[in-house]
This record gives structure tokens, sequence and C-alpha cells, in this order.
């Protein structure tokens, strides 16, 4: 399984991000499980509406919540508890509230690897960052 962040489905699915080659060509040649939760889907669509992407986002948006390109977990109370208390003690970090509970859905789900272009996953240091 490999955990699917944000910016990585933005660059997949966005032809002028400056990641979109690498991004494309990675999912293109991917055979495991890819992962995200609802709280990245949030993140990403409401990303895409902002930067003019709305169209794009509602056919994503539509395939993404379909499960048609990946696994959907759902962020659960405790996650959501574990996460506020990882966003207060880690404060020299630049985390959003989302890469937080990122970190602990990985955790608990046992994925050790993520999809993702920013250097919030390697900060964790528990986990591979593809491509």
């Amino acid at each position: 399984m490999i955990f699917v962040d944000t910016g990585a489905w933005f660059a997949a699915f966005v032809p002028n991000d400056a990641d979109h080659a690498a991004a494309d060509a990675w999912l293109e040649a991917n055979t495991e499980l890819l992962v995200t939760t609802d709280y990245v889907i949030d993140e990403l669509l409401t990303l895409m509406k902002i930067r003019g992407e709305f169209r794009r986002a509602l056919r994503l948006g539509a395939s993404l919540l379909a499960e048609e390109i990946t696994q959907i977990v759902w962020v659960l109370p405790d996650d959501i508890q574990q996460a506020w208390g990882i966003f207060q003690r880690y404060h020299d970090k630049g985390w959003s509230f989302t890469d937080c509970v990122s970190r602990v859905m990985m955790e608990r789900l046992g994925i050790q690897r993520a999809f993702a272009f920013d250097d919030h996953f390697r900060q964790f240091g528990t986990v591979t960052v593809v491509p």
C-alpha cells in the first residue's frame, strides 16, 4: 500500500503543475494499491477549486469518491485526537493538520511509503517518499 498526499494527486491530474510529468509517469508505472483519506480528498478538492480547476475537481472528486483509483480510509474521532496531539507537539514543523492526520493514518495502517512531493512526509522520519 502507498499513501497518496494532496500535492501528489494535484500534480498527477493538473497538467500545468511543475511535478505533473513525474507524477503521471509514477502513477502509470505503479502496481500497488493506493490509499488516501477523506481529509486528503477534502484538501485536494478545495485546492483545485481555489486554483481555478473546478471542472477538473468535479471529475476527479467523482472518481476518488467512487474509489475507482484509490481506496479511501475514513478518519475516525480517535485519529483526529491523535493528530491534534501531533499538531500541538510539532509546532516547529510546517505540517498542516491534514499532514498530521495523514501521519496518524499511516501509522494506524502500517503504511511506510507515501506518494508526495513536499518534504513533510520525509520529516516524519518513518516514511519513504516516492517517486
